[in-house]
């Protein structure tokens, strides 16, 4: 066997395991507040550690990052729909970067 085969097969098998497991292992429905608040809070958790290290690299300069940032944290705040949210982070980013080239 290849070693390419056998690293998708093992990369088929960590990734299938851990959705397969809870729907043969767990038969009743959950009951926990908890637990169901817990588990509804997992893919924003998730999708937060995965793009949070990207905002504050993908400018090139951290103050521009960390500015359009803010900028979206405010906006998704007021609760603003998402193009007005990346329009904004990228307007400000945009517009700090043009003062900073000025000054």
């Amino acid at each position: 066997m290849s070693e390419h085969l056998k690293a998708v097969l093992v990369m088929a098998a960590v990734t299938y395991l851990p959705r397969m497991l809870p729907m043969v292992l767990v038969k009743s429905k959950i009951k926990s507040k908890f637990i169901k608040s817990f588990l509804a809070y997992v893919p924003y958790a998730v999708l937060g550690a995965m793009i949070f290290p990207g905002i504050l690299y993908s400018t090139g300069k951290l103050v521009s990052a960390v500015v359009g940032f803010a900028v979206a944290v405010f906006l998704a705040f007021f609760n603003k729909k998402l193009v007005t949210v990346a329009l904004g982070a990228i307007f400000s980013v945009y517009l700090w970067e043009t003062i900073q080239v000025l000054l």
